[in-house]
């Protein structure tokens, strides 16, 4: 089987020349799958390095497009600018697989200074370089030093048919990005609502009538209704039922599992 060529983006030359150095005079290999259970172990080739995105897609237009292009996340002094390259490069081969390597993800939480901020601005950095069309996100940073690890087995896992590899300084900040997230819609939301509130959001989303919820809960049927009125105030949304109980969803005010359908009649 042919080797699998990469090629590689990035504006430090000292990184471009360790990268290649280290994967072709090691003879680096990872194992592929073939189909029917059955494995085979690839040569990893670098074939080329570029200082800029323009060079790189200048180069593919006379030769063969490779499997893997990496990509430098912060590229000449643009903290994003791989995501131009990273688009480009999708846009005109798609088939190629795009690996992110940047030590951006590295230590995220390295000072508390401005912290949320800088979590979720990863964090949306990730997920808009996946919406561009990059497949994995390895980190320029091993234990003891450079490695080209990171590189082979975020290979190695979209051999084996996986649609995305991140490695773990990235799970990370993708998990505190997620985490930071939710906490602050609560706090933006800033809604409590008492536990006969809970109830009649769950009657409401069980297909109960006003009528019927004033029976079960026990209020006049003009209670029912100003408390709803109420909540519909609160939540910043129209007066409608439908849209009481999709935003108490959304807020994790009530809680799917905790709705009991009426049956149809």
């Amino acid at each position: 089987m042919n080797n699998i060529r990469v090629m590689m983006v990035d504006d430090e030359p000292l990184i471009r020349k360790a990268v290649k150095y280290e994967m072709n005079e090691r003879g680096a290999e990872v194992e592929c799958h073939t189909g029917d259970f059955t494995t085979e172990t690839r040569r990893v080739e670098m074939v080329d390095t570029f200082a800029s995105g323009p060079s790189l897609m200048a180069a593919l237009e006379s030769v063969e497009a490779p499997d893997y292009v990496l990509v430098d996340m912060e590229f000449q002094g643009e903290p994003t600018g791989g995501l131009l390259i990273t688009r480009r490069l999708h846009e005109r081969y798609p088939n190629v697989r795009i690996i992110i390597f940047s030590g951006r993800f590295d230590n995220p939480l390295a000072s508390e200074d401005n912290r949320s901020r800088r979590i979720n601005e990863i964090g949306s950095v990730v997920m808009e370089a996946l919406r561009l069309g990059a497949s994995a996100f390895v980190s320029k940073n091993a234990a003891g030093g450079f490695s080209i690890e990171n590189i082979l087995r975020a290979i190695a896992c979209l051999e084996r048919g996986e649609q995305f590899f991140f490695n773990y300084p990235v799970m990370l900040t993708m998990k505190e990005a997620a985490e930071h997230y939710f906490a602050l819609v609560g706090t933006q939301a800033g809604i409590e609502v008492s536990d006969t509130e809970r109830q009649l959001l769950l009657l409401e989303a069980a297909g109960c009538t006003a009528s019927e919820i004033s029976s079960r809960l026990g209020e006049s049927d003009k209670a029912i209704q100003e408390r709803q009125k109420d909540l519909s105030r609160r939540l910043d949304i129209v007066n409608k039922s439908a849209a009481r109980v999709a935003k108490a969803l959304s807020l994790g005010l009530i809680a799917p599992t905790a709705i009991s359908f009426l049956p149809r009649t």
